[in-house]
């Protein structure tokens, strides 16, 4: 079982890839904002049960992922709300189960980043999606980005279209593509 974590800034295309990597693998996605929006339906964003409960099912889904040794897509944008030891907890459950997890990290540059942060695709879901908001926090961001895991592979999303690198993510993996994906 291998939990791919995939992991970067807003607007780094995180969905994106994961939902082409899905296709091309016939992988599960839990991205984590099918957790995030359920709970901000009766939680502020940062409440602390808004936080503990975020936690909770995420760490469910990984649970029932790897207890039945089934490979599982996660998007994750590193934030402070986050609890500290968050990703050793996710790593310690996969391992119970025989898993491995596997840290893929989005890049972009911030001109790039201020120039997505407002795509219309981005409201499909409560992401962020003030230019303000985004300047105003960044370096928060930033300091979380920089406390993760080290990478097991960086792909640059400016560079490479999502298919792309789907197939690098599938290929450094050894992760399946299904019969007759392009």
């Amino acid at each position: 079982m291998q939990l791919i974590f995939l992991w970067g800034a807003a607007a780094s295309g995180k969905l994106t890839v994961a939902r082409e990597l899905a296709r091309i693998t016939s992988l599960p996605l839990f991205h984590n904002h099918l957790v995030v929006d359920a709970l901000l339906e009766r939680l502020p964003f940062g409440d602390p049960e808004f936080v503990r409960l975020r936690e909770h099912m995420w760490m469910a889904g990984f649970e029932t992922a790897a207890s039945q040794g089934r490979s599982l897509i996660f998007t994750f944008a590193p934030e402070p709300s986050v609890p500290d030891g968050f990703t050793d907890r996710v790593e310690a459950l996969v391992a119970a189960h025989g898993g491995a997890v596997r840290y893929v990290r989005l890049v972009l540059s911030e001109a790039e980043q201020e120039q997505r942060i407002a795509n219309a695709s981005r409201k499909e879901f409560r992401k962020l999606v003030s230019l303000d908001l985004l300047r105003e926090l960044r370096g928060q961001f930033q300091a979380c980005e920089a406390a993760m895991p080290a990478a097991d592979l960086v792909i640059d999303s400016e560079l490479d279209e999502p298919e792309t690198a789907a197939r690098r993510i599938a290929s450094a993996f050894g992760l399946t593509s299904v019969s007759g994906a392009t």
